[in-house]
């Protein structure tokens, strides 16, 4: 009796196990690719039940963008000054079959190719360009053309490249010295020439301000000699007016002039004789 049992399980047994390694699933984010004694197989499978024969191999491949740093890479520009880079590389699966071929499946070993193409056409694009061109380049130099030249890589390794960028780039240490030093050299230069402009402009503003103050100084000496000389001749008319219509007065006021600049200064002393001509108003100013 148990062996009659034992026969028809064993059988069902067999038949479970058979099942179990002839279905699989595939999900929406991965590729499924079948080996069949270690050849991979062209094609891949929709996600989704599928059936296979016992003996062959499914492998699963992310379907999702995948990515990868490369820190610290060295290049060198046109006038011979060292970078330091940090590049970005994103891409997925395009073709599961040619991926599994090309690096067997090997994250890593993708990621490596790739990233010396990159690298290679970096190389190439920054030893044509200056350190300041490369350093104020958008993206850091990585342009569409660049990329389309690393497409057929990529189609080599069964992927599409989605994206590259330089997230970092910098000087060496020794570049940066240099850099500093030139920097300090124009800053030295440029305060230099701003010093002689500044003293160049202040000479010519002083020097237009001392002909502007000569011209004014003319200006005002010349008015006021026209002016003191129109005084004097209008002073002078007038006298001539009063002498003509009273000597008598004139010849006193001349000499109430004569007074005033023979005595009218302190501690002055005059030694002349009174009965002189000169003090004919002050012996006797009634009679006169």
């Amino acid at each position: 009796m148990n062996e009659r049992l034992f026969a028809p399980l064993a059988v069902a047994a067999a038949a479970l196990l058979l099942l179990s390694l002839s279905v699989f699933t595939v999900s929406e984010g991965e590729f499924a690719v079948r080996t069949r004694f270690g050849q991979v197989q062209e094609g891949a499978y929709a996600p989704g039940l599928h059936g296979c024969w016992p003996f062959e191999r499914i492998e699963r491949v992310d379907r999702r963008v995948l990515g990868e740093r490369l820190q610290g890479e060295s290049f060198l520009s046109s006038d011979s000054q060292g970078l330091v880079v940090d590049i970005t590389v994103n891409w997925r699966v395009r073709a599961a079959s040619a991926y599994l071929r090309a690096g067997g499946g090997a994250e890593q070993a993708v990621n490596t190719r790739l990233g010396d193409a990159l690298r290679s056409e970096l190389k190439a694009a920054y030893a044509r360009q200056p350190l300041a061109q490369i350093i104020a380049a958008p993206r850091g130099g990585i342009t569409p053309a660049l990329l389309a030249r690393l497409q057929p890589v990529a189609a080599g390794l069964g992927i599409e490249l989605i994206d590259a960028r330089v997230k970092r780039i910098d000087p060496t240490d020794t570049g940066a010295s240099a850099i500093y030093a030139r920097m300090q050299s124009a800053y030295v230069a440029q305060t230099r020439q701003l010093r002689t402009e500044a003293a160049a402009e202040g000479e010519r503003l002083r020097a237009e301000a001392d002909r502007n103050r000569a011209e004014m100084l003319a200006a005002a000496n010349r008015d006021a000699q026209r002016v003191r000389g129109e005084g004097d001749a209008q002073a002078a008319a007038i006298y001539a007016r009063s002498y003509g219509v009273n000597p008598e007065f004139a010849a006193f006021y001349r000499t109430l002039q004569a007074y005033r600049a023979a005595l009218g200064r302190e501690g002055d002393i005059l030694v002349i004789e009174p009965d002189g001509e000169f003090y004919k108003y002050l012996r006797g100013p009634a009679r006169h």
